[in-house]
């Protein structure tokens, strides 16, 4: 996209975001503020849709704004190196790791609730029991 100058709602349009997550990205720094046009719009450069394509992917891999920032600083020539930002990616992929062993030993005891399942009436199904059941 070329460099000219863009409204917030053009920006929002060709990074497929919506205008209050541009607003969200610029008061959490991941986003330059924006020069203000004379009548006091803020003019967006047409490159800013890259940067946004950039922290919308980082995010649905599960980033933190944290560690998206720190992968911006590598982009911007800041002091991060390309190996501050494996090891940012590395412990992601181990949470992530994390995580799936939580998922599959609540998958476990999910399966272990349905095989308790008999087909009775619903007031008296283990399952319904199981998560009204305050003791944990």
């Amino acid at each position: 996209m070329p460099n000219k100058p863009l409204s917030i709602g053009q920006v929002s349009q060709a990074a497929r975001v919506k205008v209050e997550t541009i607003r969200y990205y610029e008061k959490a720094g991941l986003l330059p503020d924006p020069p203000r046009s004379v009548g006091g719009h803020r003019l967006y450069p047409g490159t800013l849709v890259k940067r946004l394509f950039f922290i919308r992917r980082s995010r649905e891999l599960g980033f933190t704004l944290t560690a998206v920032c720190a992968l911006l600083g590598l982009v911007d020539g800041g002091s991060d190196t390309c190996a501050e930002v494996r090891a940012i990616t590395l412990a992601h992929a181990n949470e992530i790791k994390r995580k799936i062993a939580d998922l599959e030993r609540l998958e476990t005891a999910l399966r272990t609730m349905a095989a308790t399942c008999d087909d009775r009436s619903v007031p008296a199904c283990p399952i319904v029991d199981v998560l009204f059941d305050t003791s944990h």
